[in-house]
């Protein structure tokens, strides 16, 4: 079992940034790939980044050029840096850990830009 912790959300104005960031926990193991999801209220979860366990990185077209997804394998760690953000990137933002047999969540963060 994987327990995936967020933390890095808040309050921006458009145009701003913010770093988010997701501790996994001791069981965690670099085979697992990594992702940021997000749900805006009457909205399905989407795909945000994504990176794989041997550091590819892919992307929504809405972030692209925005957004980068890293991780540090030592620390058990995932990052979502989001700059340029606009009104329409509110939402709650969740942290996924998976692997063709496994599939870890957190419990999300909110992120919510507004003037």
């Amino acid at each position: 079992q994987v327990q995936l912790v967020e933390s890095g959300g808040g309050l921006v104005q458009p145009g701003g940034s913010l770093r988010l960031s997701c501790a996994a926990s001791a069981s965690f193991s670099i085979i697992y790939n990594m992702g940021w999801y997000r749900q805006a209220p009457g909205q399905q979860r989407e795909l945000v980044a994504s990176i794989s366990n041997s550091g590819i990185t892919n992307y929504a077209d809405s972030v692209k050029g925005r957004f980068t997804v890293s991780r540090d394998n030592a620390k058990k760690m995932i990052y979502l840096q989001m700059n340029h953000l606009k009104a329409e990137d509110t939402a709650v933002y969740y942290c996924r850990s998976f692997t063709s047999a496994r599939d870890y969540w957190g419990q999300g963060t909110q992120v919510t830009v507004s003037p």
